[in-house]
């Protein structure tokens, strides 16, 4: 692929994770998105044959993405605590980012609805959150039946924090919510 080929391929992956990120797998548009990337609708096909091979290297990203994160997170923060109380920070980065939801989340929600290709998708990044926060929650507390269940409660408490913030436009009470977590233990 030569490089006009991967920048274009590039700049489409960019503009369908925002895409999907505002208005979900549905709202992927080869229209649209090449409008927004400059080039032809039929230029989109060359690199995605489909709405759902378009949809599945997006998700596929999007987890990739968040994995390197998690795996940074993790080198950069030691102390395992602080590291768990760092962890809502990479949902709270879609919502700076115009009011965007994550995009597993945003995915999860259209899951019956989703081609089979980006369900697999979705729940790699499901079990890539879970299995970090597992990794981190042995790390402070060395009993994995009740690391397990906490962190399934951690993915799922930040996620809906995450919504329930987006539905207000107001990242600050995403805030609160992580804070209440805190609080409660959930987060430390």
């Amino acid at each position: 692929m030569t490089t006009t080929h991967t920048s274009s391929r590039e700049s489409i992956l960019t503009a369908a994770r925002k895409a999907a990120q505002t208005r979900g797998y549905h709202g992927l548009n080869f229209r649209d998105l090449a409008k927004e990337v400059g080039i032809k609708p039929a230029s989109i096909y060359y690199h995605f044959p489909s709405k759902a091979d378009l949809g599945a290297a997006v998700a596929q990203r999007y987890w990739e993405d968040t994995k390197a994160d998690l795996e940074t997170m993790q080198r950069e923060t030691p102390d395992p605590l602080t590291c768990l109380r760092r962890y809502p920070g990479i949902f709270r980065r879609s919502l700076e980012n115009g009011n965007r939801l994550c995009l597993g989340s945003f995915m999860s929600a259209e899951y019956d609805d989703l081609p089979d290709a980006i369900k697999h998708e979705v729940q790699i990044f499901t079990d890539i959150n879970v299995a970090w926060l597992n990794t981190i929650l042995s790390l402070i507390n060395p009993t994995p039946l009740q690391n397990t269940g906490r962190a399934r409660a951690i993915f799922a408490a930040v996620s809906g924090a995450q919504l329930m913030a987006r539905s207000q436009s107001d990242v600050a009470l995403f805030d609160e919510i992580i804070e209440s977590y805190c609080n409660a233990g959930l987060l430390g």
